[in-house]
């Protein structure tokens, strides 16, 4: 009796660790429709979250051609682009905006990873210089509490980068109510505004800013997702069970995608939660018929 529960754990423990293995090696995309009167053009993007210098193929050949058959007109940076590890290469992340750019705009807002290395030169050396360095000589600025305005597209997109201490573990820290509008300013809403916002825990605090559409990533799908419920396991922060591990979320007229990121940092793990790329259809319609709709 007990050869045979031994053998059935050993089966099911050889099957978790071929899919982990599979699950971390592997992306799939993701596609998304919005439809609003502000938008004035249509247009499509590609949403790029925590790739944490993981390498999908040679140089990530298979994820930069796959970029490329989506034909997006821009590329959204959520954060985490690099690992802040002391001696960690940037050639990885470089290397992946250095090939997109050469094809499309790029629009970069900040994860904790990006901000720590900036926050911690004794730990970090020259990180942060040489990274924004590299990110100069192919013309990407990080929106740094910043905005770019998309005329013909009738799109603001805002990066929001907030302070170390909302990322703190074992919990959610209290933002204050005007903290957004000091760092972004108030929003304008006659464009539809987009905000680049790599901390999913603050959706309420965003939507209540007057972003139309968040786009967070950070919490990895969760590392693990528990199959066919589709929950995430923990945080980053070690919380279990987040609220926010993945996908779309709504408040009020405001959405939330939470991508699931592309690669691991620390805790090397993907169990039922493949690497992820997020593809955005913007679409412009008469008032009477605007309304968001999502295609997965």
């Amino acid at each position: 009796m007990w050869n045979i529960l031994i053998t059935v754990l050993a089966v099911i423990i050889l099957i978790f660790l071929w899919i982990m293995i599979y699950d971390g090696n592997r992306f799939v995309v993701r596609e998304h429709l919005f439809c609003d009167a502000r938008i004035r053009r249509d247009c499509r993007a590609v949403v790029l979250a925590d790739l944490h210098n993981k390498k999908y193929g040679r140089d990530n050949g298979q994820l930069i051609q796959a970029i490329r058959e989506l034909a997006p007109d821009m590329i959204l940076v959520a954060g985490d682009l690099l690992t802040a590890k002391p001696g960690e290469s940037l050639d990885t992340a470089l290397g992946v905006l250095e090939c997109l750019s050469q094809d499309y705009p790029i629009y970069y807002g900040n994860g904790n990873h990006e901000q720590r290395i900036k926050l911690y030169p004794a730990v970090y050396g020259d990180m942060a210089e040489r990274y924004a360095a590299g990110l100069g000589e192919l013309g990407i600025e990080p929106l740094v509490n910043a905005h770019v305005q998309l005329m013909d597209y009738g799109i603001r997109i805002y990066g929001v980068e907030i302070d170390k201490r909302y990322y703190k573990r074992f919990g959610v820290q209290p933002m204050e109510e005007t903290y957004l509008e000091t760092l972004l300013g108030r929003v304008d809403k006659d464009f539809y505004n987009i905000l680049l916002a790599h901390n999913p825990d603050y959706f309420p605090q965003y939507a209540k800013w007057g972003a139309r559409l968040v786009l967070s990533g950070h919490v990895h799908g969760g590392m693990v997702r528990v199959p066919f419920v589709g929950k995430g396991v923990a945080s980053p922060n070690i919380r279990f069970f987040p609220k926010y591990d993945g996908g779309r979320f709504d408040e009020e007229e405001s959405t939330m995608l939470v991508s699931r990121g592309l690669g691991m940092h620390t805790i090397p793990v993907r169990l039922f939660n493949p690497g992820e790329i997020l593809l955005l259809e913007f679409k412009t319609v008469d008032k009477q018929e605007a309304a968001n709709t999502s295609l997965s």
